[in-house]
């Protein structure tokens, strides 16, 4: 049986077939990515636990994230590799995405430290020396110290795409500054890997009006969950356990960027919707 769990100020809080519990307070997000069994660290707590209404002025969920390290795949959908190949073409950059699309390696590069993630509700960040801003919706990892996946939460990759088309070695700054990813609402934490017929839908709102909007299914993605993880920890330890964003497959027009104000919306079901305003 799946779990829902969050992050508030308050502690952690589990939910499970629409029933809540608060975890005793000394447990801690970061337990499930040292654990072992991280499902039935849960049903244990779950049992011994009483089932309460959790208030209806319950702040929103923090980012489930306390010491984990947040890492990204590129490449992992036609789509992506399009796009990265048309803004780069001008730098003659595009080739390496091709390339890496058809690899037996993936693009990995490290995303973000906890405090550069945003919560749901709290404003994602463009870039101020950047004109072409977009978001990227991605499931993404929840890996556990020894590599194991065991849960999954949305993610929001944020990325300058002017300041990587310019030339492909300027991909961190393009990815890794202040509030340039979300994630949340919550780390759904189970035994059974999503299907495939599972969509990753975005919407992103101007002024109270739809500016794009967008959907793909993680059937389209090249690579398998399993091998994104086994790559990122080769020679790579997480003893807290990390994230793992997997690539997106929507990706707005070429003339869209984002703006001040925008709202974006983000939703994997059964995961939820992660919202977040654009500063």
């Amino acid at each position: 049986m799946p779990f829902r769990v969050s992050l508030h100020r308050d502690g952690v809080w589990i939910e499970q077939s629409g029933t809540h519990f608060q975890a005793p307070s000394e447990f801690r997000l970061t337990d499930l990515f040292t654990s072992e069994a991280p499902v039935d660290l849960l049903q244990t707590l779950v049992a011994r636990s009483r089932a309460l209404t959790p208030p209806a002025s319950r702040s929103s969920p923090l980012a489930p994230i306390e010491s984990q390290e947040v890492w990204a795949a590129g490449v992992t959908y036609l789509r992506s590799r399009t796009a990265r190949m048309e803004e780069s073409k001008d730098s003659g950059g595009g080739t390496f995405y091709d390339k890496v699309y058809h690899a037996a390696r993936p693009e990995l590069f490290f995303k973000a430290t906890p405090h550069r993630v945003a919560a749901p509700g709290t404003p994602v960040r463009i870039r101020a020396d950047s004109a072409w801003n977009v978001p990227e919706p991605e499931l993404t990892l929840a890996i556990n110290h020894r590599g194991a996946i065991f849960g999954y939460t949305i993610g929001n990759d944020m990325s300058s795409r002017d300041i990587e088309g310019e030339n492909p070695l300027y991909l961190p700054q393009a990815k890794v500054y202040d509030r340039s990813a979300a994630l949340g609402p919550c780390l759904w934490v189970t035994d059974v890997p999503p299907p495939a017929t599972t969509e990753i839908a975005i919407s992103i709102h101007r002024g109270g009006q739809p500016v794009f909007a967008g959907a793909t299914h993680i059937s389209q993605i090249k690579r398998t969950f399993p091998e994104l993880a086994e790559y990122l920890f080769r020679d790579n330890a997480f003893p807290q356990g990390c994230y793992l964003m997997t690539g997106t497959g929507v990706v707005p027009p070429d003339d869209f960027t984002l703006r001040s104000g925008d709202e974006i919306r983000i939703t994997i079901e059964p995961i939820g919707t992660l919202i977040n305003p654009v500063a």
